[in-house]
This record gives C-alpha cells, structure tokens and sequence, in this order.
C-alpha cells in the first residue's frame, strides 16, 4: 500500500467511526478509480487496493461496510480471498465484481456468502444498489454481535444462584415455582430476580427472555 494511500485511509477515514467504509480491490487501476469515484458521489468513503496481497496486509478501521472484490486478481484470486477471510472468521459482505463471469463461478461465490455478483461492465446503480445491501447487512452483523457480547458481559457478572433463578424465570415459572423447584424461599427468588433484571439490564421478562436467546444461540 502506498504512503499515499496510507495517509488518505488515516487522516480521512478513521474520523467517523460509525460511517461506512467500502474497500475496493482491483488490479485495473481506472476501474478501482472509477467505482471509488461512483462511491464519493453518494458519500461513501472507500480505500483500494490493486492486489488481495496489499489488502491483507493493511489493518482496516473498525467500521461498518463492505468489499467490492474483483475475481481476477494478481496472486490470490478474488474467490480464494472469500475463502480465506471466511477461514478466518471474517464476516464482512462481498460483492464480486468480473468481466469473465460464468454460473459455476457466481454460484461458487453466493454459496460462500456474498451479497452479489456483478458483470463488467455495470451501470453505477446497480453498484451503488449493491452496496447498499452489503453495508445493512453488515450493520445488522454487526448490532447482533454488539447484543451478544453484551449479553454474555451481563450472565458473567450473576452468581449461580441468579443463573439458576433466570434459567427458571425464562421458562415461564413463577416465583412461588421458582422456589419451591430451587428450594428457597419465595422472598428470595424475588431478591435473586431483582438483582438478574439489573444485572442482564432489562425491564421486562421479555426482554429477558431475549437476552437469554442470544445465550443459546452462542452455545
């Protein structure tokens, strides 16, 4: 990656953090330039790379985007690059870009999870279309993530005893059950659910029960 580029993805980009940020790679440098440029139109902030070697070695800002990859690329190609970042646990969206397109290839590309599937040459609205559901679908990933770190920040700080009394309450039992199930008085199953609703930061059993569904889901 070039000084040039370096400095434009610091000074730039990493000022708004909540902003989108779309990473484009292509080795045709006038077609990089160009859908860059369709991006700035919209407000967009993008960076590119000509290669997948330049983009794995440049950290990118935490933001919420996408990646518009070429399928031919110099050294590791556009699909092998899916492959990798799906190897590595990287969920951020693709969307494939090829003026040699055919089924087994776009079909290949979908089933690894990538938004969309354009042919060279394209019209700027189906880009700009493209991109838009990346980036929704990349925030909805990342809101989910968000929710689910923070709910297992929240059952780590209950005792075993508020776990067992959550794990009850989710159930549908009342406290009268929940004590008699866990043997303790009913006073304390309301202590213990007290202190589970503001640990887990909920208001309500159904936003409890929300909650403990991320849990499962984690497991």
């Amino acid at each position: 990656m070039s000084a040039a580029l370096g400095n434009r993805t610091h000074d730039a980009l990493v000022v708004k953090a909540d902003a989108p940020l779309v990473v484009v790679v292509d080795d045709d440098d006038g077609m990089r330039d160009g859908v860059r440029d369709v991006l700035s139109s919209v407000g967009i902030d993008s960076v590119g790379f000509s290669s997948t070697a330049e983009l794995l070695a440049e950290p990118l800002p935490d933001r919420p985007g996408c990646l518009i990859l070429d399928v031919r690329l110099p050294g590791l190609s556009g699909l092998d690059l899916q492959a990798k970042l799906n190897g590595m646990g990287n969920k951020l969206p693709i969307v494939f870009m090829t003026g040699y397109a055919d089924v087994p290839m776009s079909v290949r590309a979908m089933k690894a999870g990538a938004t969309d599937f354009l042919s060279k040459p394209f019209r700027d609205q189906e880009m700009l279309d493209a991109v838009s559901v990346a980036i929704e679908r990349d925030r909805a990933r990342r809101l989910e993530l968000s929710a689910a770190k923070e709910a297992l920040k929240a059952a780590a700080s209950l005792t075993p005893r508020e776990q067992e009394v959550m794990e009850a309450v989710v159930k549908g039992l009342m406290n009268k059950q929940v004590a008699h199930l866990l043997d303790i008085s009913e006073v304390t199953v309301k202590i213990h659910r007290g202190n589970v609703m503001r640990k887990m930061n909920v208001t309500s059993l159904a936003d409890l029960v929300r909650k403990v569904g991320i849990l499962d889901s984690l497991a």
